[in-house]
């Protein structure tokens, strides 16, 4: 993962939009997200906390911005987290503070958080398999979405359920040039490690 500490929010966002454009939407591994896309309905939103009940205001704040801007101008918002939880399990542990803030504030049926992580790695899965690039993203990241949304993109959308296993069939027919193009982040990183 690039170290933030030397890059600016907007060449973090940049990186996001790269990442959302040529994997999310470029590998169609969302098959809803080119549109709001299209119509600048995705927010990007670099969080600069570097503890976990800053992380939390952040992600409360862009849920009420949600709950407060009408869909037509905002679909949906990428948290971007790139100074704190880059351990995959610290993470992890992480979502339980979501679901926690989501619950208090009865938004179940309201939201929900899809996850993105550099290491991200499928329950059963081994972290080379590809089919956890499917997850892989330059810096943590929550998506969070609108279930009425989703629920609306899904009624249009044959036969939803067999997203993942496309998914997953697709990252995994990637050559080793087309992976490393789409994830220049991951090898740069292994390619770092290997030196030290």
């Amino acid at each position: 993962m690039p170290s933030s500490s030397l890059l600016s929010i907007t060449e973090i966002e940049s990186q996001v939009e790269q990442w959302l454009l040529d994997v999310v939407i470029g590998l169609n591994l969302c098959p809803f997200a080119a549109k709001p896309q299209r119509n600048k309905q995705i927010k990007i939103f670099v969080s600069q906390a570097t503890v976990e009940e800053q992380l939390l205001e952040d992600v409360f704040q862009e849920l009420t911005t949600l709950v407060n801007t009408p869909v037509s101008e905002l679909e949906t918002t990428l948290v971007v987290i790139p100074n704190m939880l880059e351990d995959f399990d610290n993470y992890n542990f992480f979502l339980d503070w979501i679901d926690a803030l989501i619950k208090q504030e009865n938004w179940e049926g309201v939201f929900q958080v899809a996850t993105f992580h550099p290491d991200y790695c499928f329950a059963g899965a081994q972290p080379e398999d590809a089919e956890n690039l499917t997850n892989r993203a330059p810096y943590p990241v929550l998506h969070l979405i609108r279930e009425e949304s989703m629920e609306r993109a899904v009624k249009h959308y044959p036969n939803p359920e067999a997203i993942p296993d496309i998914n997953i069939a697709r990252v995994e027919s990637l050559t080793t040039e087309e992976k490393q193009q789409l994830f220049p982040y991951l090898f740069n990183l292994r390619s770092t490690e290997t030196k030290k």
